[in-house]
């Protein structure tokens, strides 16, 4: 019998502190969650189309024998016999909206592609409670992108996030300060008005507690500011020229490929405000920036402004500078503590809300 050669022996002992195994385990588990993800995800699409196609049947049989609400009833009574124990969605009621989302949007082909991308309890949040194409796509692009569950997805709808994102006369400088097409992203980045229900306040406290409650429920925040920031830090320090400067939340978008200053004031605006934002950018650009990132850019929150007074104080500004309103209203409900999950939470969060589901 041969002996082995120490160097052998070694080789072949291993434990779960050995060189490299922390970075395979990592690498192995990122790859199955993210496959499990893949593998519900293409189960809710076979679940839409099947839905699509119940929908159109539906409504293609009751035109041909000009059948009433009778067939519908009938039809959920013998599927729900036909496949007893197993939860697929066939009540009478499942079945009309499935022929209420055939019919909604039969005519718009790149909305049913972005339909079967998310799971039905969305799909009949935004079919009940939003009424155009257009606000009807922001809300299914917010929940692909975002993976907004059922509750924050009402809580979007209620809050107006739509009207607030792209219906109103936004209030900044980035027409001028920015290249065409970066200005136009900018501005569908930032909201008019911005609403911190999840910090828990409801009344004006002084900048510092709303700052504090913005970093202590940041993951909430940047649900409310939207698809793509990343949190750097608050009263981010930059030091020039023997001098400390602090910006009270300094964000980077990986759309915009910019950092975005928020600078939180909880009275009216002050022309004044507009002046310390474009110094405060001028330091992010020659101290913080990236050579490949695009100049950065500044928010400035108030809960009270007025058109004039925005406009000539960010006429002479040469940095790209927005003013918006924020609203403190009512707590969000204690069951909305989904927020942004860690990957672990939000592989569970999708699996959960990937599963075929009875309309009750």
């Amino acid at each position: 019998m041969d002996v082995l050669d120490k160097s052998e022996i070694k080789k072949n002992l291993f434990d779960s502190s050995s060189e490299g195994y922390k970075e395979f385990f990592e690498e192995a588990r990122l790859k199955i969650q993210s496959t499990r993800i893949q593998v519900v995800r293409s189960v809710t699409r076979e679940q839409f189309y099947l839905y699509w196609w119940l929908g159109k049947k539906i409504a293609e049989v009751q035109k041909k024998y000009h059948w009433g609400k009778s067939v519908v009833e009938q039809l959920g009574k013998d599927l729900r016999e036909t496949f007893e124990g197993g939860n697929y969605g066939f009540s009478a009621r499942n079945l009309w909206e499935m022929r209420r989302f055939y019919s909604e949007y039969k005519k718009y082909p790149i909305l049913q592609q972005l339909v079967a991308e998310i799971p039905w309890g969305q799909n009949l949040v935004i079919l009940s409670k939003v009424k155009t194409i257009d606000a009807r796509e922001y809300y299914i692009k917010g929940v692909i992108e975002q993976g907004w569950t059922r509750d924050v997805l009402v809580m979007q709808i209620n809050s107006q996030a739509y009207e607030r994102h792209l219906l109103t006369q936004k209030q900044h400088n980035f027409v001028r300060a920015l290249p065409q097409h970066l200005a136009e992203q900018a501005d569908r980045t930032m909201k008019d008005i911005y609403v911190l229900d999840t910090l828990g306040l409801t009344k004006p406290v002084l900048e510092a507690e709303i700052e504090n409650r913005m970093v202590h429920k940041i993951k909430q925040v940047m649900m409310e500011l939207g698809y793509g920031f990343a949190f750097m830090g608050n009263q981010y320090r930059i030091l020039a020229d023997g001098n400390e400067y602090f910006i009270d939340l300094l964000f980077y978008n990986r759309r915009l490929k910019s950092l975005v200053a928020l600078e939180i004031k909880k009275g009216k605006f002050q022309p004044e405000y507009a002046g310390k934002m474009n110094f405060y950018l001028n330091l992010l650009d020659d101290y913080v920036r990236e050579p490949d990132e695009n100049p950065s850019i500044g928010i400035i929150l108030c809960t009270e402004r007025k058109k004039f007074e925005v406009e000539y104080a960010l006429r002479g500004i040469d940095k790209p500078v927005g003013v918006s309103e924020f609203r403190l209203t009512k707590d969000l409900p204690r069951e909305l503590s989904d927020k942004l999950p860690a990957p672990d939470e939000l592989e569970a969060e999708i699996l959960k809300e990937f599963k075929w589901e009875e309309c009750n």
